[in-house]
């Protein structure tokens, strides 16, 4: 499957050759990590008996079926779902991306806002609380939320208004913590989020979670955590503003609920979905595309030395990192001769103070490459954010090599001012370096590539 829309343009300059390869590893790290294919190994549906993973149920006494879900890589999953369940489906409601595109034909599909959530994230949401009022016991519900569904499922908590949640996300999108920090303080800020969804449900409701996960060390409760039970608590999303000094930043709706919420708001723990018969498959892990990048190199003749999928912190450093690691490779073989691939993944930041441009992490990962590789040979640098979007852009990320830096000083282009600014996205796009995608359909964490020759 080709997902890079414009391999043309990236292949217009430099190292044509290896400029390609960088391109087919990174979409042949997209496909392992596709999970409408992923969804097929692990549901089915044969002489009225639906197969969940070591779940089955007996739809001979008239279970109903119901789906439900938000997130980036819902509708890869849903679509899957559809085709499998068919006709069998009761109801089904999915929340997606506004800009996806496709048709399901059981599953009614709504389109929501991300980054920041708007009314149709709160419709979004109403709409599924709505749906699920109607589940009886022994009916069965295929939940599929994945990465994003913060921004696109929400009902904020009384006396919070939208425009107070959408603040506070964008605060926490910016301030430089990581996702489990972010989402720590969201799911304290909802009706929803946090297992609040499903705890109403009837007992005995067959529950199955499908999922892929955009979240180092793939913990449900901050990837699927409308439908899973949660572990974090007030005093954790109080520590979080505490460590990124958010008190005064962000409106006093939150900072209130957060200093003096009553228990009835607590998210909630094992003990209250003990009355769901509920099973959670986990389709893809975060780090499948860079596992599946990591053998597409060594296919291509490249030794795959996959540092880490754990990466966090400053992206624009991390590109730097890398670049050092190529030039180790060159100057004596060192960790490994070349050919070699460089591959990491997580979910690297950038804090923002004060005004930015347009940019995101793994456009600064290249940019960062790129001032480092400058006038260097034999090596490219991608980074790609998974979904296709990379920060609140259009892109999923970039390709550099040793010529961007000069291209981009002919072209008049300032590559330290872009990253100081937080501006890059132009900047890659004027000299031919940005890397656009469109939805990919998956959701899991950034690959980080480096080939060296």
């Amino acid at each position: 499957m080709t997902y890079i829309k414009n391999r043309d343009v990236l292949l217009s300059a430099g190292d044509v050759d290896l400029r390609r390869m960088a391109l087919d590893i990174a979409e042949a790290g997209l496909a392992c990590a596709d999970p409408g294919s992923l969804v097929r190994n692990h549901l089915s549906i044969a002489n009225d008996r639906l197969h969940a993973g070591e779940m089955t149920c007996d739809l001979s006494r008239g279970q109903r079926i119901f789906v439900i879900g938000a997130g980036k890589a819902t509708f890869s999953i849903a679509k899957a779902i559809d085709e499998i369940i068919g006709e069998r489906i009761h109801k089904g409601l999915i929340t997606c991306k506004t800009g996806q595109q496709g048709a399901l034909d059981h599953i009614e599909l709504i389109l929501a806002d991300h980054p920041i959530p708007s009314e149709k994230s709160c419709l979004a949401a109403n709409r599924t609380i709505e749906l699920l009022k109607e589940v009886r016991p022994d009916d069965i519900i295929i939940s599929c939320f994945t990465g994003g569904s913060s921004a696109l499922f929400v009902s904020p908590i009384d006396g919070i208004s939208l425009e107070d949640k959408a603040k506070s996300n964008e605060i926490l999108l910016q301030c430089g913590a990581n996702i489990y920090e972010i989402n720590v303080v969201r799911k304290h800020l909802s009706l929803v989020k946090g297992g609040r969804l499903v705890r109403s449900l009837p007992a005995g409701v067959h529950l199955i979670n499908l999922t892929i996960s955009d979240v180092i060390g793939d913990h449900l409760g901050y990837i699927t955590d409308p439908s899973v039970p949660d572990t974090s608590t007030f005093s954790d999303a109080r520590a979080t503003l505490n460590k990124y000094d958010l008190w005064d930043r962000l409106p006093k709706s939150v900072t209130n609920h957060l200093l003096d919420a009553p228990e009835r708001h607590a998210t909630v723990k094992a003990d209250g979905l003990a009355h769901l018969d509920r099973i959670d498959i986990l389709l893809a892990k975060s780090d499948a595309a860079c596992k599946g990048a990591a053998k597409a190199a060594e296919h291509l003749g490249f030794m795959p030395l996959f540092l880490s999928s754990l990466f966090e912190g400053d992206s624009s450093a991390l590109g730097r990192h890398f670049v050092a690691i190529a030039k180790q490779v060159i100057a004596n073989g060192s960790p490994a001769p070349a050919p070699c691939a460089v591959i990491g993944g997580g979910e690297t930041t950038v804090t923002i103070n004060g005004r930015s441009g347009k940019g995101g992490p793994n456009q600064e990962f290249v940019v960062g490459a790129a001032l480092d590789l400058d006038g260097v040979n034999r090596v490219v640098a991608l980074g790609m954010d998974t979904d296709g979007t990379d920060g609140p852009t259009e892109f999923a990320g970039g390709m550099v090599d040793g010529q961007t830096a000069a291209i981009s000083r002919e072209a008049g282009i300032d590559l330290y001012r872009a990253l100081r600014t937080h501006n890059v996205t132009p900047a890659l796009q004027e000299s031919g370096h940005i890397l656009l995608t469109g939805d990919t359909g998956t959701n899991v964490n950034d690959l980080k590539l480096v080939l060296v020759v």
